[in-house]
Formats: C-alpha cells, structure tokens, sequence
C-alpha cells in the first residue's frame, strides 16, 4: 500500500503576459501560485497547484500552507489511492478552506493515476474528446483594443471569446467593446460579456438591452444569483454562470432560477477533481454547457482541467482554459499548448506533467 510520507509547498509568482483588467478593480498582473508535491513511501511525487486571484473570491495564496498544516496529520501516513476516501477524511478533520483542498485533491489524483499507469482522464470517466476547444479571454481595455485582440485571437483558431467587461465603470463602452468584438469575429463564433460579479442589474440590463440585437451571452453580471436571473429575464439573453456556482445547492439554485444556460466548473472553487467532477456530472443531468477551467495558475493546474474536460460528454463541454498559456514562467514547459484554438490533456500517468523541482529552488514548507 502506497503512503504520503512528506508535504513540500513552494510560493511562485506568475506573470500574466499582459496586464489583464476585470470589472470592480480586480486585475492579474502578477499573481502568486501555490505549489504542493506529495511525496510517497514508494518514490512516486504527486503535484497539485491553486492560484488564487486576489480580492475574487474567498481564497488566497498565502492561506493554503496553514491549512496544510492543519490537514498534515491526516495526508502524512495516509493512502493516496482512490483521492475521494482521504479528502472525505480531510473535510471531517478540517471544514472549509475548499481552494486549498484543491492543490491537495490534485496531487492525490496524480499519485492515483501513476499508481494505475493511467492518464487521469481514463480515470474521471474515459476520454471522449481528442482536443477541446479552448475560448480567449479579452482584458478590459478600449473597445477597439478588444476587437483587435479578438482578431489576432481568431486567426489563431479560436471561436469562443470572452469579453471582459466592467473595469472602467461605463455601461456604454461595455456596450461598444461586445458590439466591435462581435463584429471583428463575425457570425457564428462565440462571444460573451463577463463582468466577474461587478456590475448592478441596472447597468447589467442596461448594456444587455443595447446589445440585446446580437448574438451574445452574458457571464455573471451580479454577485447573486437573484439579481443575474434577474437580468437574464429582463433581457432574454442566454447566461452562464462563475463566481456564484461553487457547489451543489448553487448549481441546483442557479438551474432552478433560469440563469445557468452555462457555468463555469472551476477546481479550486469546488475542491478539486473529485469534488468538480460531481459538479461536471450535475451539470451534465441539468442540461448545463460547462467551461472546465480554474480561477488562475500553470501546467499543473491547466493538465488537471484538461483531464476533466477531455472525460466530458463534448455536446456540454463548451470549452476548457489553457491558463498556462496566459503567463510566465511555465513551470512544466512540456505541457500542452493551443493548437488550432483546441488542446488536448497530456499523456502518462496521472496529470502527464511534473514541474522541475530543482527549478521550484528550496520549498517554503516542508512537513514530514
């Protein structure tokens, strides 16, 4: 039987590779990950990853080596095979801290994965899909910036983009950045509006009403799920959900109010693989197009949504997020890259990809 016989957690910064803007003053420039290895009685190191942004949601970089600490005495000696027995044990120890559960989750899947000599997706329910198209996130700039960007985007292969909205507090010229990005990107591909919970359902409504003649979708204007059916019924626009569907009963509440034509399936929101593929299997009962994806972070973060995304059923998988693609440095640079406005999850055991630990440098913490 295989055992976690030691913790080591490293602090890294990321730089996005451009400033990226977010309605109500949230940005990512340089934002801190957190790395977790694993490392078992038999040689193997499972690696997890969280990158929290800061002022998002309820998380934060330097909140998971406490926790850690907290949940050492239940990891160290304990079995990593089979993840969803020792997170259970690790929820009863340790309620809450969801986000920094999720590095943990990671890791434990990876080390099941190399234990089973099988990619994880095999492992989360079979692969369904070879590649999966990836959409663009468009920082909130001018709106002609935008549409640019959406171009260049576009004859890379993409054909979902996500408009950021919000971040300089003008309903007219989130009205003008969905109106020129849509026209740069002509018919068909998709385009959405986010506002990352930032705006009023007055404004919401407002630019929605403006726009209402488009082809768009609009993400998560408001930080209820009241207020964002709200806006969805007073526009009759389709509307995909984020920072409010985090678990069970919001997804359940947001499907009951007519607001989650989509949503967004972020690990550390939820807790991990284990905890995102019960909400990805949720969403396929309801109906719900699913972005499988995470709040921020690198290869490992980005392998292990690939993994999910790639055992989802492909017509409710509406894309998947190449986080590492979006900034620097790549901490397995092996990992898989955008080809075509598609990716696909890496080959091996487990996540496919391991940082360099030499690398990493000394880790920040180390419990044995």
């Amino acid at each position: 039987m295989t055992r976690i016989v030691r913790i080591a957690l490293w602090h890294l910064p990321l730089t996005s590779h451009q400033a990226y803007y977010m309605a109500d003053g949230k940005t990512c420039d340089t934002v801190e990950t957190v790395v977790v290895a694993l490392d078992t009685d038999d040689g193997r190191t499972g690696w997890g990853e969280v990158c929290p942004i800061p002022h998002y949601l309820p998380a934060y970089a330097r909140g998971v080596a406490p926790a850690l600490q907290e949940m050492a005495p239940v990891l160290l000696g304990g079995d990593p095979v089979g993840p969803e027995a020792l997170m259970a044990r690790l929820d009863r120890h340790l309620q809450g801290h969801v986000y920094a559960k999720s590095a943990v989750d990671i890791a434990l899947w990876d080390l099941t994965g190399q234990v089973a000599g099988l990619p994880l997706h095999a492992l989360l329910g079979g692969r369904q899909s070879e590649a999966m198209p990836l959409y663009h996130s468009i920082t909130c700039i001018g709106p002609e910036d935008m549409a640019r960007i959406a171009t260049e985007a576009q004859k890379q292969g993409i054909t979902q983009f996500q408009v950021k909205l919000g971040a300089d507090g003008d309903w007219q010229a989130d009205v003008a950045r969905l109106r020129l990005v849509r026209e740069a990107v002509g018919d068909g591909p998709l385009v959405y509006g986010d506002w990352n919970c930032g705006a009023t359902s007055l404004d919401a409504t407002r630019v929605a009403r403006a726009v209402a003649d488009l082809d768009v979708m609009l993400e998560q204007p408001c930080a209820t799920l009241e207020d964002c059916a709200r806006v969805r019924a007073a526009t009759g626009l389709p509307m995909k959900l984020d920072e409010s569907a985090h678990d069970t009963a919001s997804l359940l509440a947001g499907h009951a109010l007519g607001c989650m034509d989509a949503v967004a399936v972020k690990l550390s929101k939820f807790g991990g693989l284990s905890a995102a593929r019960r909400a990805r299997d949720l969403c396929l009962y309801l109906g719900a197009r699913m972005c499988i994806e995470d709040t921020w972070g690198s290869d490992i973060t980005t392998a292990a949504l690939l993994h999910l995304g790639a055992a989802t059923d492909p017509a409710l998988l509406m894309n998947v997020c190449d986080l590492s693609g979006y900034v620097a440095p790549r901490l397995a640079p092996e990992g898989p890259v955008r080809e075509a406005g598609r990716i696909a999850p890496p080959d091996g055991g487990g996540l496919g990809v391991a940082p360099d630990r030499e690398a990493l440098g000394e880790p920040d913490l180390i419990l044995d």
